[in-house]
């Protein structure tokens, strides 16, 4: 059983900075690769960052310099560092995860880790407001 718990989500001002958090259980009992996707209101949800089992980053070219994702699996759990935060960052961030035999870095490329049809597995989301 696998399932993520996003945290960190807030309000903060342009040019700001945030750490979310995703714990994420189950997905360690074959490759994976663990993805920060974010939806704006009226908008499809896109790919923002993401990590795999063969260590492997893809980040979004609307976010790159700005965004970072790692992984520590003793806690089992993924961070989006979000600094220099701009009005258009706004919208709800999810944590998801792929599990599968092999990483979607093999299968599908740095976009293919950034599809959200690539993943099974989706928490509830954490909003994010950057505003003046």
């Amino acid at each position: 059983q696998v399932s993520l718990v996003e945290s960190g989500g807030g309000s903060v001002l342009p040019g700001g900075f945030l750490r979310l958090s995703c714990v994420v259980s189950g997905y360690k009992v074959m490759s994976y690769c663990l993805g920060w996707f974010r939806q704006a209101p009226g908008k499809v949800r896109e790919g923002v960052a993401a990590i795999d089992s063969d260590g492997v980053i893809s980040v979004a070219d609307s976010v790159k310099g700005r965004f970072s994702i790692s992984l520590d699996n003793a806690k089992n759990t993924v961070y989006l560092q979000m600094d220099n935060l701009k009005p258009e960052d706004t919208a709800t961030y999810y944590c998801a995860a792929d599990i599968g035999t092999a990483p979607l870095s093999r299968l599908g490329g740095l976009s293919g880790m950034l599809t959200p049809r690539e993943y099974a597995y989706w928490g509830q989301g954490t909003p994010v407001t950057v505003s003046s």
